[in-house]
C-alpha cells in the first residue's frame, strides 16, 4: 500500500486569511482608539477653546432673540425696505452662528467619544496646527482639498449647462 502523498503547501487558506484580517483590523481599530485618545486628551487648549466659544456663541444667540423685534410699518417706503434687509441680514448672521454652534458641539461631542483630530474621509490624524486654526474641522487638508476641488468642478459644470 502506498502512502498519501503529501500535501503542498498552498497559499494561506480562505479561514486562515479570513482570521488574519479581522486579527489586523482589531488591532488597527485598537490602535486608533488609542491614538484617538491621546489626541483627545492631547488637545486641551483647543477643548478649552470649543467651550468658550460655544458659551459666546449661546450668548450671541439669546441676546439676539432678546432684542429681536417684530417689524414695524414705517411711514417711509424706503425706511421700511432697510428695516427689513436688516432683519434679513440678522437673521443671516443668527443661522451661521447657530451652523457654526452645532459644529462646535459636535466637535466637543468628538472630544467626548475619543474621535476628535481623526479625519472623517482617510482617518489620518489631523494635524495640531489645522485643528488649532479650525477647531471644528473633519477633514485633514488633503481630503478637504480633494472635496473642495470636486464641488468647485460641480459648480462650474452646473452653471455651463
Amino acid at each position: 500500500m502506498k502512502a498519501p502523498a503529501p500535501r503542498k503547501k498552498s497559499a494561506a487558506s480562505p479561514t486562515a486569511t479570513s482570521r488574519k484580517k479581522t486579527a489586523a483590523r482589531k488591532v488597527s481599530s485598537k490602535a486608533k482608539k488609542t491614538t484617538a485618545s491621546k489626541l483627545s486628551a492631547q488637545y486641551p487648549d483647543i477643548r478649552r477653546a470649543l467651550e468658550r466659544q460655544r458659551a459666546d456663541l449661546l450668548e450671541e444667540v439669546g441676546d439676539a432673540l432678546s432684542q429681536h423685534k417684530t417689524p414695524e410699518a414705517l411711514p417711509d417706503v424706503s425706511d421700511q425696505a432697510s428695516a427689513e434687509e436688516d432683519q434679513r441680514f440678522s437673521m443671516r448672521i443668527m443661522e451661521r452662528e447657530q451652523n457654526l454652534l452645532k459644529k462646535v458641539n459636535e466637535a466637543l461631542e468628538r472630544m467626548k467619544n475619543q474621535t476628535y483630530g481623526i479625519c472623517e474621509q482617510c482617518g489620518e490624524n489631523i494635524p495640531y496646527k489645522r485643528l488649532k486654526a479650525r477647531p471644528v474641522t473633519t477633514f485633514c487638508i488633503e481630503c478637504k482639498t480633494v472635496q473642495e476641488q470636486k464641488e468647485q468642478a460641480r459648480r462650474s459644470e452646473e452653471h455651463t449647462s
